[in-house]
């Protein structure tokens, strides 16, 4: 092989290497060519069942309002009466560490591994048992304080985010924090939840639309996001070939400059 073939395939080799390809950076790929696209679907999320430190907005309504006011925590004097975030903070109901809210006149009620409805038929049934009968048409809503997750890693803005939905996909929450970047791994985001039995982490392949049979498709509220780089960040030698061929052409300039200095 002569010392031109040698440059001129080591030229390629990097080339290539340094590239990202479009399969990495494509979503939701049919990698199946022998299966019908049209026939996958996504898994149905479980409930959430609530845990500590969750805050919780409940909102009680009759015919005669009046007579529920007391027990809402936006009707009691000194509230922020606001349904920004900061506001569902300061009169939301958080669940502390023994797994119970404090609500007005109710006292305390324990939520700890309840879904939100089942939180709803509780406190239902304890109003017309203890202060209303079924003619006051009692109504209790009963909803998170919005949908927090926290992401990190390569991704257009990191940190903790709250969307107001009660169901949040992987792909949403991505694209609410200006979805991967070029270097991003869209084969291995990782994905850490917390559940009452301890902490799961795993990762899941967004290039591929089996994804959405995951059960980490669906996220649940605290759940924390990792996006990992791709070996092509710490090379430095281009995100495309364009990149890398200045690159290359940049390091052979510097090195030819370098060795005619040398040689005079």
């Amino acid at each position: 092989m002569t010392k031109k073939s040698f440059y001129l395939l080591l030229l390629i080799s990097v080339l290539f290497t340094s590239c990202i390809p479009m399969k990495d950076l494509v979503y939701l790929q049919d990698k199946n060519t022998s299966s019908d696209q049209s026939a996958i679907a996504a898994v149905e999320s479980k409930p959430y069942r609530l845990q500590v430190n969750d805050v919780m907005s409940i909102n009680i309504k009759a015919i005669d309002q009046k007579l529920v006011s007391i027990f809402n925590a936006s009707s009691v004097e000194g509230s922020q009466n606001s349904n920004s975030e900061s506001g569902l903070y300061f009169d939301g109901f958080t669940v502390d560490d023994h797994g119970n809210i404090r609500m007005p006149i109710l006292g305390e009620v324990n939520v700890i591994g309840y879904t939100l409805e089942e939180v709803r038929q509780k406190i239902e049934k304890k109003l017309l048992e203890e202060y209303f009968k079924s003619e006051a048409n009692i109504f209790v809503t009963v909803k998170l304080a919005g949908f927090r997750y926290t992401i990190n890693g390569e991704v257009g803005t990191t940190g903790t985010k709250t969307l107001f939905k009660d169901n949040v996909t992987i792909l949403e929450a991505i694209a609410n924090s200006g979805d991967i970047t070029t270097v991003g791994n869209r084969k291995a985001v990782t994905i850490i939840r917390q559940t009452p039995t301890g902490v799961q982490m795993n990762d899941i392949d967004l290039t591929d639309v089996n994804v959405m049979k995951s059960p980490y498709y669906y996220l649940q509220p605290n759940d924390y996001i990792y996006v990992k780089p791709l070996r092509q960040k710490t090379w430095g030698t281009g995100q495309t070939g364009i990149q890398s061929i200045g690159t290359i052409i940049t390091l052979l300039s510097l090195a030819t400059t370098v060795y005619l200095i040398i040689k005079n």
